[in-house]
């Protein structure tokens, strides 16, 4: 049975959409392709790692470490978001 899309449900995913294309912008590299740059706030996230990391106040592999749960923890953020969204959604 085909889901019958009510306007203001089809507005909602309209402006989540607008939202995102906001936050993130792409750049084209030649060889690499198209790469996602991150949000300024990631960006000074990451590079105060790299900054610790280059004063060699934290070691590489630590840096590397923290990034990592970062991003893993941002998209685990995002993914829930987008989920309380569709179930607002469906009340």
């Amino acid at each position: 049975m085909a889901e019958k899309k009510t306007p203001r449900a089809t507005s909602q995913r309209d402006a989540v959409e607008h939202i995102r294309e906001g936050e993130t912008f792409f750049v084209n590299l030649p060889i690499v392709g198209r790469v996602e740059i991150p949000r300024p706030d990631q960006l000074a996230y990451y590079g105060a790692l790299a900054a610790l990391a280059a004063f060699e106040l934290i070691d590489w592999p630590v840096a590397v470490v923290i990034a990592a749960g970062h991003i893993m923890a941002s998209n685990h953020h995002n993914k829930l978001l987008e989920e309380l969204g569709e179930a607002m959604e469906a009340v």
